[in-house]
């Protein structure tokens, strides 16, 4: 196995063995290895780019192998590595003396462009032992995020010869900056963060946001039109704390597979932040379809999937988030294929109170009959509002809230949440969880034990709104994270209150704010 394409399947992906084998016979190329279309196009393009980068393309029968022959393969990656495969086994460029993972798309010119998956196949070539990477200049910076492994940029097919020279004389690569046709900035990961100052007065639903920030819960905001329900979504994201050094590779690996790495300043740190239009698809938003690709849940590990208008979106879009929000991943099972991708994600759902939007406006009247409110608050569903920790009533803020002087800051605020979380990382070290959000039932029983006193308030709680058990166990993870808020290590009749006030719309006996 000397030169090595990858396959991206999940987070990990398969590595491909090219083997060549040229043979007397009519000139033509043969490909197998249940290679997709694009991969059989990969010929024609690497014949003209080979000619054209003044290589002699060889005039017998050559056959390419992808191996394993049971993998499908797709995308254009596989362009440079079977070129690079081919005049290593007709000998126009020199024997490299060990496996090479190579990945780039080749134009007719012989100019090697940019593709996707670049870091997540350097990350699996490391853990089978691969040192050299010969990946496109666009991709520089993509391919040198984890630090390890020699990574050989090239741009036009006519440098083969002298990284190949460099690589089997084991001389460090040539030093590049990466450029070329670099993708600019995502307008969906970051979401166009803003600032909670500019959230004046709702001073319920500024706690709210903290509280979820904190302890990494789940939040559904409803209200009339104009009463601040997306502003405060937009400001969650500079609540939140910076991710670890492993948690953003994990995310640039996922943003790698999907063809959104932006790495001009390196891996980011900030935790991503996803909002699809309610018009998505069940394949965006779980990964999958015709080319194997992370979905908006992936795309928002470790940070916030953020629905806009939810009711709008389609009923089986929004039960899909049901198990990734149990389990923190996606398993997509197609015929032919399998993939597990990362799904460990916050969920913030922003929705109108009613189809005509007047319900909860104090100065309009709302239209809509009963029938009609049933029926638009049965599309959220009661599998997937009973994972939502929190729930928050908006109204418009007063005309004397809004001229008057700001809130506090994002800033601010996020250095409370981050010593709550620093409390949390704390307690939880052996567990293997890092929030409050994802404490089971045998961690409930540890970590958030009641007084007798709390434990009687939670009693009557329980029997006045009929919650089920997995509302319990919901008050109790919010209670506990309202709690290291506040540096307490016991969580008192306060906490337990205030957490059930928050999550009482959507339970029992009080399903919504009515007429």
């Amino acid at each position: 196995m000397t030169i090595v394409a990858h396959e991206p399947i999940g987070l990990e992906g398969r590595l491909i063995a090219l083997e060549v084998d040229i043979r007397r016979g009519i000139p033509g190329v043969d490909l197998v290895g249940l290679a997709s279309e694009a991969v059989r196009e990969a010929r024609e393009r690497v014949r003209a780019a080979v000619r054209n980068s003044n290589f002699e393309f060889p005039l017998d029968r050559v056959l390419v192998n992808l191996a394993p022959a049971d993998l499908p393969k797709e995308g254009s990656a596989y362009d440079l590595p079977m070129a690079i495969a081919i005049l290593v086994a007709s000998g126009a460029v020199p024997h490299p003396g060990a496996p090479v993972l190579a990945l780039g798309e080749l134009r007719l010119d012989g100019s090697v462009r940019g593709v996707r998956a670049v870091l997540p196949a350097v990350a699996t070539g490391l853990r089978h032992g691969i040192d050299d990477y010969i990946v496109p200049e666009a991709n520089l910076s993509e391919a040198v995020a984890l630090g390890r492994g020699r990574i050989h940029p090239i741009a036009e097919l006519n440098e083969l010869v002298a990284i190949l020279s460099r690589i089997r004389g084991g001389s460090p690569p040539l030093q590049k900056s990466g450029t070329g046709d670099r993708r600019g900035p995502d307008p969906g990961s970051t979401g166009f963060c803003m600032d909670l100052a500019e959230l004046k007065g709702q001073r319920t639903l500024r706690r709210a946001l903290e509280i979820a920030a904190a302890g990494g819960h789940n939040l559904l905001l409803f209200g009339p039109p104009g009463s601040g329900k997306t502003m405060a979504a937009r400001s969650f994201p500079g609540l939140l704390p910076d991710l670890s050094d492993q948690e953003a590779i994990e995310v640039a690996s996922i943003s790698s597979l999907a063809g959104l790495f932006n790495g001009l300043f390196g891996i980011e740190h900030r935790p991503p932040f996803r909002s699809p239009h309610h018009s998505a698809s069940l394949e965006g938003m779980i990964g999958g379809g015709r080319v194997r690709r992370p979905g908006e849940i992936s795309l928002a590990h470790r940070g916030v999937l953020f629905l806009d208008e939810a009711a709008e979106f389609r009923t089986n879009v929004l039960q899909s988030l049901r198990e990734p929000l149990e389990e923190g991943r996606v398993s997509i099972v197609r015929a032919g294929w399998s993939a597990v991708y990362p799904g460990d994600f916050q969920l913030l759902l922003a929705t109108n109170s009613c189809p005509c939007g007047n319900l909860g406006r104090k100065s309009a009247v709302c239209f809509c009959s009963d029938s009609d409110l049933l029926r638009y608050r049965r599309r959220l569903g009661g599998a997937l509002l009973d994972r939502i920790d929190i729930r928050v009533p908006v109204e418009p803020s007063p005309v004397q809230e809004i001229i008057g002087p700001r809130g506090e800051s994002s800033a601010t605020v996020r250095l409370r949440v981050e010593r709550a979380v620093a409390i949390q990382k704390q307690r939880l070290c052996r567990s293997g969880l890092t929030r409050n959000a994802r404490l089971r039932s045998e961690h409930i029983e540890r970590f958030c034990a009641l007084s007798r006193d709390a434990a009687k308030v939670f009693e009557r709680a329980v029997e006045k709104l009929v919650l089920s058990s997995r509302a319990c166990h919901s008050i109790l993870r919010t209670a506990r994270t309202i709690a290291d808020l506040e540096g307490e290590d016991s969580i008192r009749e306060a906490h337990l209150l205030e957490a059930v006030q928050h999550r009482r719309y959507g339970d029992g006996e009080s399903p919504w704010p009515g007429r």
